[in-house]
């Protein structure tokens, strides 16, 4: 199988939507924490879980407005969505793939220097996702 897809990350808040180019990588993570429940009398009786985490970090090429665009997100607390989507082909094995309700928790720009462009990278959270995989049902966190 050859991978020939470009996979591209867009904001959205309120009805707005916002292409996020030029970016290096995006990167979001889920953690599922669950801990096997023992006791005196018998082990792996159970599980015990906590809540789910979600978080991401993106970083950005500070070329055009999308940086600011970012930052002004960040330094308003304002809630958006996240979606990483299928910008062409279709060898990737989502349909959809949606960060819900994220903030914006740190932002680090590089240094700026006398060659190639400043970059900054956002980290934060989200409140809620949505993973459409091609083949199979959806899955809605939390």
């Amino acid at each position: 199988m050859e991978w020939k897809t470009r996979l591209a990350v867009q904001y959205t808040k309120g009805t707005e939507t916002v292409l996020i180019s030029p970016i290096d990588s995006f990167s979001p993570s889920f953690s599922l924490n669950v801990e096997p429940l023992h006791s005196c009398e018998v082990t792996h009786m159970g599980a015990i879980h906590a809540p789910v985490s979600m978080n991401f970090t993106m970083t950005v090429k500070a070329i055009g407005d999308v940086a600011g665009r970012l930052t002004k997100l960040a330094l308003d607390g304002e809630l958006f969505d996240i979606t990483l989507l299928e910008h062409t082909g279709d060898d990737w094995a989502f349909s959809s793939f949606v960060l819900q309700d994220c903030l914006i928790t740190s932002a680090t720009p590089t240094t700026a220097t006398i060659s190639g462009a400043p970059a900054a990278t956002f980290s934060g959270f989200s409140l809620a996702a949505t993973v459409d995989p091609k083949t199979g049902d959806p899955s809605v966190l939390p």
